[in-house]
């Protein structure tokens, strides 16, 4: 069976299934699904991350579902990090067009990875990628992994858990909005308050090396 089959046949009642037959392997099969989605791009994180939430409950199928997709980026990060001096990622980065964009997320590598970690879609495995050929620091990609991926699931876990709920009552999308608001504004402190360091950090040992120089 070749991936475009198994993606047809990845419907909501389908995956619910599957994860109810693999209960007995307890957190594993709900975790496994999300980790995989950083390896095989065309998985519907929407889809999988809601099912979570609708087979273990809101709070377990959100922890499952975080820890998931926040490992398989991790790994990712990690992989492509410890290849990057490959000659066909060396060769990749000297391309003109490549090192402009390399520049920019060097320079904007928290905000980055952050920010496009809240959506639900997206090209995830691009940004884990081309974050670990910027050689952003593991510390910072992990905590903009962190909290982005926790608004995004907690979001889709929420109307996942209890989905005809919404569509009876619409209205109450308004509390995820909400909830996706205040997020927000408390990441963006902790943005700018860790960029800060970050910056701090660098003044610090670029005036060693002065010193020392």
């Amino acid at each position: 069976m070749s991936l475009s089959d198994i993606l047809a046949n990845l419907t909501e009642e389908n995956l619910t299934k599957l994860l109810e037959s693999y209960r007995a392997f307890g957190p594993f099969p709900g975790i496994a699904l999300t980790f995989m989605k950083s390896f095989v791009p065309p998985l519907p994180t929407i889809l999988i991350v809601g099912v979570n939430a609708a087979v273990y409950g809101l709070w377990l199928g959100f922890l499952y579902s975080w820890i998931g997709i926040v490992s398989g980026c991790l790994v990712t990060f990690a992989v492509v990090r410890r290849i990057a001096g490959h000659p066909y990622f060396v060769r990749f980065a000297r391309k003109p067009n490549v090192q402009k964009s390399l520049t920019w997320i060097r320079r904007n590598a928290f905000s980055y990875v952050f920010l496009l970690s809240l959506f639900p879609v997206g090209p995830f495995v691009v940004i884990n990628i081309a974050a670990a050929i910027a050689q952003m620091r593991l510390r910072s990609f992990f905590i903009a992994i962190l909290f982005g991926k926790a608004i995004m699931v907690m979001s889709v876990s929420i109307i996942g858990h209890d989905f005809m709920r919404f569509v009876e009552r619409p209205i109450e999308l308004v509390y995820v909005v909400l909830f996706v608001g205040l997020s927000l504004w408390i990441s963006k402190w902790i943005e700018k308050k860790f960029t800060r360091d970050e910056e701090d950090d660098g003044l610090t040992g670029g005036s060693g090396e002065r010193t020392a120089g």
